[in-house]
């Protein structure tokens, strides 16, 4: 499978990310778990950098605040990356276990709410958030 150029593949997480449906997007460190991007999702960090998001398809998570407070739905992007992190990181244990010379390739989560579709490379997480289609 070929590299993508980087502006390749911000251009594909920009197409992706303005796809009916999609809440949030979010690319991680595969090393570390920290926050590389992110759109749709409100950042708890003050020194978060708001020329690295990207615009999303749907209106932002502020709808789920009142009075300040989280009152449902998906958590700020920390809280995110950091559970995406550590299912990924289960999920990884799941699969040495199963077959040591295998890897994650895709995860893909549903709840009543919302679908995460968590795409590990050897540089980056890349998740998307999505509406769940309803049944």
């Amino acid at each position: 499978m070929a590299q993508r150029s980087t502006e390749e593949t911000l251009s594909l997480l920009t197409r992706l990310s303005q796809k009916p449906g999609v809440q949030s997007t979010l690319i991680l460190s595969r090393d570390t778990g920290a926050i590389v991007r992110t759109s749709g999702l409100i950042s708890n960090s003050s020194s978060a950098n708001p020329n690295s998001t990207l615009p999303a398809s749907g209106e932002t998570t502020a709808d789920n605040y009142v009075n300040g407070r989280k009152e449902s739905g998906i958590h700020s992007a920390e809280d995110v990356a950091s559970a995406v992190w550590k299912f990924l990181g289960a999920a990884g244990s799941l699969i040495d276990e199963l077959d040591k010379e295998d890897d994650v390739r895709l995860l893909r989560l549903r709840t009543k709410k919302n679908e995460l579709v968590i795409v590990p490379d050897p540089k980056y997480i890349l998740v998307l958030i999505h509406d769940t289609p309803p049944a």
